[in-house]
């Protein structure tokens, strides 16, 4: 028997959503992964690099998945439930953690990493991981790109502007890191499809990644959540689409 509104709105509107482990949504949403497969990428340049930083790591789920890690690694988090998660997960495999704010400054000094991570950065200090990086040293991320899961958005706060769906283009990541000094040796951006199928995962979703509906709360939404549920109850699983860009680019050396 299908479970009730109320039901799931209650189940999702009090699971913790500290990390970023969507395990919580296994059975309930689905999201096609990009072709480009961050994890591995991150393992093999894990594996060849002597000093990593791991900026924004969220709870450590990215760095506790890699076979081999740097022979010293750091990771940055500013979130107090992520910091704790992250020491936790994190501690047993020798990761330094270290509690700033990787948004607009980075703590260490000039030239300190030959490799420096990043998975779904809330935003890119481009300057800072230019000074932080070695000469030689690169910077991999994985971001989430222009008009991700607009549809849900959409949903909520009806259309947007276009200049709103414009915002994380990888052409202004590749700018912002040309800028600071970097040379781009990797872009590309993948389309893809997800799907949430029932309203207790849009909620839980909302909760978590807190810019795609700014100020979400269930109680200031509940009249369309309520509208949302009969939908997929009607209709089937709510489809978006979420954009990924992988950016690669590297401190040049001295010559």
């Amino acid at each position: 028997m299908p479970r009730g509104f109320e039901e799931l709105v209650a189940e999702a509107a009090v699971v913790p959503v500290d990390g970023w482990d969507f395990s919580w949504l296994d059975g309930r949403a689905t999201e096609q992964r990009p072709s480009w497969g961050y994890a591995r990428l991150i393992g093999e340049r894990m594996a060849r690099a002597d000093v990593a930083l791991d900026v924004q790591t969220g709870g450590g789920e990215v760095l506790v998945g890699v076979p081999r890690l740097a022979r010293c690694t750091v990771a940055v988090e500013s979130w107090p439930p992520n910091i704790a998660r992250a020491t936790a997960a994190l501690r047993p495999r020798g990761v330094h953690l270290v509690a700033a704010d990787g948004d607009h400054t980075l703590p260490f000094a000039d030239a300190t990493f030959d490799l420096v991570v990043s998975r779904h950065p809330v935003a890119t200090c481009w300057p800072q991981i230019a000074r932080v990086l070695r000469p030689g040293g690169s910077y991999l991320s994985q971001q989430v790109g222009p008009a991700s899961v607009a549809e849900l958005t959409e949903y909520f706060l009806g259309p947007q502007p276009a200049a709103a769906r414009g915002r994380r283009h990888p052409d202004g990541a590749a700018a912002a890191a040309h800028a600071a000094g970097l040379e781009v040796v990797d872009l590309r951006m993948e389309t893809l499809h997800t799907e949430f199928r029932d309203v207790g995962a849009v909620i839980y979703f909302l909760r978590k990644v807190i810019w795609i509906v700014p100020g979400f709360t269930v109680e200031r939404y509940r009249e369309r959540l309520a509208e949302l549920h009969e939908q997929i109850r009607a209709t089937g699983p709510f489809t978006a689409h979420t954009t990924r860009f992988l950016i690669e680019a590297r401190r040049p050396r001295l010559t």
